[in-house]
């Protein structure tokens, strides 16, 4: 794909959460898409969620043209991107699925077009190892649920040209997303590794006894949970500096954190018992709700925030432009 490609035309490639997800956002900002996947009553289920959806997108906003009757679907992946304009591919988390897959959808797709991959794991130079153009594959990982959440996470593979890259970036960027440019490949990427890292810590605190389940999470959706909904922690550590700010938070905060905390930090051992201890604690804290209920409790939430994000970003405060990623 080259910058002067139009994008008219998406193909879906898997209809699962994540893929259902992709395809509303797709059809909130006007385009034609052509979702495909194999599974039983997978059409159905596809037309289901993006109809439970739709509430959602058109709070955030709809551009000119967005309808849900512009989804087609088909079984025939290959029938699906043979006139694409840009691919989001979201099967399984299989490699020798993904390889095969890429290799198919790559003989199938006009040669200009980019193929991207939501791939939460595994890495493009892997996907792309069976291509006959790996130059214009590159990963476009979302956040769950892809419709409301703006970030993606793109990174190429050894294979995947520059400009490729590039033109990922600014579509996403066009499509209303934040995407972020990974300059390395890593297993789980960047905002996943970031979750695993928090979630070790949480996981240690439960298996001390230091808290339960209910209270850990209170102590991050509460705590710094709200504060990293609206800056990053480079940006709020800048702001614990005081008048001095990230410079003053280096030189006389940073180092005592670094060798007394990071060194205490725990590495659990996930135990049968652990789990079942973190189970219960789940189930007690959600109290009966479903997860229907839950999640639409999430969303309702993440729809406020988004709002606000979006008054402040349109009045050009500093937070907006730190927040930009080349």
């Amino acid at each position: 794909m080259s910058s002067h490609h139009p994008v008219h035309r998406v193909a879906i490639v898997g209809t699962g959460t994540i893929g259902a997800s992709w395809a509303t956002h797709y059809l909130a900002r006007g385009f034609d898409v052509t979702a495909t996947d194999p599974a039983p009553h997978a059409e159905a289920a596809l037309r289901s969620y993006v109809a439970a959806a739709w509430d959602a997108a058109t709070t955030l906003g709809l551009s000119p043209g967005a309808s849900p009757d512009r989804l087609r679907f088909t079984a025939e992946m290959r029938h699906a991107v043979a006139d694409a304009d840009f691919v989001q591919e979201n099967a399984p988390e299989r490699p020798e699925l993904k390889v095969k897959l890429f290799a198919d959808i790559d003989d199938a797709t006009p040669p200009e077009v980019i193929i991207a991959s939501s791939s939460s794991g595994i890495t493009m130079s892997v996907m792309q190892a069976g291509c006959r153009h790996p130059e214009r594959t590159v990963i476009g990982h979302p956040f769950n649920p892809p419709h409301l959440i703006p970030l993606v996470e793109v990174v190429g593979g050894r294979k995947t040209a520059l400009e490729t890259i590039h033109d990922a970036m600014s579509f996403y960027a066009s499509i209303g997303k934040k995407p972020v440019h990974l300059k390395k490949e890593l297993p789980g990427h960047v905002a996943n590794r970031l979750q695993a890292a928090l979630y070790r810590e949480v996981v240690y605190l439960i298996e001390q006894g230091v808290l339960d389940v209910a209270d850990a999470d209170d102590a991050v959706s509460w705590g710094p949970g709200l504060r990293w909904g609206v800056m990053g922690p480079n940006l709020l550590w800048h702001l614990g500096g005081g008048e001095g700010g990230i410079r003053h938070f280096m030189d006389t905060l940073m180092p005592p954190m670094a060798a007394s905390l990071w060194p205490a930090l725990g590495n659990p051992q996930l135990t049968p018992d652990l789990q079942e201890k973190i189970v219960h604690g789940v189930l007690e804290e959600a109290d009966g709700h479903s997860i229907e209920e839950l999640a639409a409790q999430r969303d309702a939430m993440l729809l406020g925030l988004l709002t606000v994000r979006a008054k402040y970003a349109a009045s050009g405060p500093p937070i907006a432009a730190a927040s930009q990623s080349t």
